[in-house]
């Protein structure tokens, strides 16, 4: 044991002084086996837009591009078949060769970046890039993106534009592309659905029910798909609220209905008014107008004189025999004439002057 541990003494000091050949060549292979070098960050390609409507322009944009790199070659699909070989780059003198599958719309940039021009459907795919670096040692990577068709502007149509609160109301989008998606807008904002509202399963009917004064607002309906989206005209919605049209109460129809009354009795006052200015006292008496005022004043009336009443005509009025005026106190109410007519006692009728009627 003694003897063992004097052998490992003695390899311990010869490493520490110097190592034999063999030696270093183990430890250099295990400082190899546990330490990797570091690696460059791969390569990676990005399709701007990933999905493109039909007519747009992509770019296959290249990330982490390798430092030493002689050329670049695209290719139509997930192989580096020559026959698939769309554009090729030369880094030295920046030259451009193109493959069977160029289409004349592909552009290479030399930083291996590909752009497509006025995308067609067929375009929809992978596509592949290889990096040859001048130790003839390659580096590949792909990206793909799809093309869809564009949609068309849709139509908007709703059951009523002015509704009531409370009331219900149906909004309906009406489009002719297949496979595309549909939302609501109002006021140039995507609509928040609450409580209120509910959508059919493709989302193309719109259901309010009830109708708030809140829902009010120009609508539309937007289609789309991962390409492309199309907005529908724009219909305004307006809601009536009760509040702020309220019906009209009894107290008013009772106004309306008093002050009609009184414009038609102002009417027919004036109308009396006008009548007897133009026809003259004798309407008047006809009327029974002209009676005594209360302060005890005479009124003239055009009723007959009664001699047999004791009546006189008035001193100093002479014309009383053709007006047939007589005066009489306030104290005795005037009697109209055709009350007297109708008296059978009185004989008033013969002692009227009928030419001085046709006088006045």
């Amino acid at each position: 044991m003694e003897q063992a541990a004097e052998t490992m003494e003695t390899c311990s000091a010869t490493s520490h002084r110097g190592l034999l050949p063999w030696q270093g060549l183990l430890l250099a292979a295990s400082l190899l086996t546990f330490w990797n070098p570091p690696t460059t960050a791969q390569m990676t390609i990005d399709s701007v837009p990933s999905d493109a409507a039909e007519g747009g322009d992509v770019l296959l944009l290249v990330h982490n591009l390798p430092a030493n790199k002689s050329a670049y070659s695209w290719f139509k699909g997930g192989t580096l078949a020559s026959n698939n070989q769309l554009v090729s780059y030369s880094v030295a003198d920046g030259t451009t060769s193109q493959g069977p599958a160029y289409s004349h719309r592909e552009t290479i940039y030399p930083n291996g970046s590909l752009l497509f021009r006025n995308v067609i459907l067929g375009d929809t795919g992978v596509y592949t890039l290889q990096v040859t670096q001048p130790n003839f040692l390659t580096e590949i990577a792909s990206g793909q993106f799809r093309v869809h068709q564009p949609v068309s502007p849709p139509s908007i149509q709703a059951t009523n534009t002015t509704v009531a609160e409370e009331d219900s109301l149906v909004l309906t989008c009406l489009t002719g592309d297949t496979g595309v998606s549909i939302r609501w807008v109002r006021d140039d904002q995507t609509l928040r659905l609450t409580d209120r509202m509910m959508l059919s399963p493709n989302s193309s009917v719109l259901t309010i029910d009830p109708v708030s004064g809140e829902d009010a607002g120009e609508y539309q309906c937007e289609v789309f798909n991962p390409g492309s989206s199309r907005r529908s005209s724009m219909i305004r919605l307006e809601v009536k609220s009760e509040e702020k049209n309220p019906g009209i109460s009894a107290g008013t129809v009772a106004g309306i209905v008093c002050g009609v009354l009184v414009g038609v009795a102002v009417a027919v006052a004036l109308g009396c008014f006008l009548l007897l200015k133009g026809t003259g006292s004798k309407t008047a008496a006809c009327l029974g107008a002209g009676q005594g005022s209360e302060t005890g004043t005479s009124s003239t009336l055009f009723q007959s004189y009664h001699p047999e009443r004791g009546e006189r005509p008035p001193s100093g009025d002479k014309s009383w025999p053709r007006r047939h005026r007589a005066t009489v106190p306030s104290s005795r109410p005037a009697v109209p004439i055709y009350e007297e007519l109708l008296n059978p006692d009185m004989n008033v009728y013969s002692q009227i002057n009928h030419q001085a009627d046709t006088t006045l």
